[in-house]
């Protein structure tokens, strides 16, 4: 079952500058931290990388997610924390829906649309 689309209020934040194909989203920015609302397509693939503490919850799809060489997956109602500097990776098997929590207010550029 598909959760409901982000509605306008969401879409309507500054759209988060992505540097994966099939990854969108948008950022609702803090002072000490952003909440970016994701939507990315099947098949999409996240390369390795590190950042800062990031926090998540899966609204809708599946997808893998490699930490520490150890690859889980998470489904609609999980979530997952990934520390600051962990190198990570995702695979989205389906369309994914998700909400992220970063502890950085740079961790994305905002792009005019």
């Amino acid at each position: 079952m598909k959760s409901a689309p982000y509605p306008e209020c969401i879409k309507n934040l500054p759209r988060a500058k992505v540097a994966f194909p099939g990854v969108q989203g948008w950022v609702s920015q803090g002072k000490d931290s952003q909440v970016v609302f994701f939507e990315i397509e099947a098949g999409g693939v996240v390369s390795p990388h590190a950042h800062c503490e990031q926090f998540g919850f899966v609204l809708e799809g599946e997808m893998a997610l490699t930490m520490n060489g150890t690859t889980k997956v998470y489904k609609k109602g999980d979530s997952y924390h990934i520390p600051k500097g962990l190198v990570h990776k995702a695979e989205f098997r389906t369309f994914v829906r998700a909400v992220d929590f970063f502890a950085d207010p740079t961790r994305y550029e905002t792009v005019n649309t």
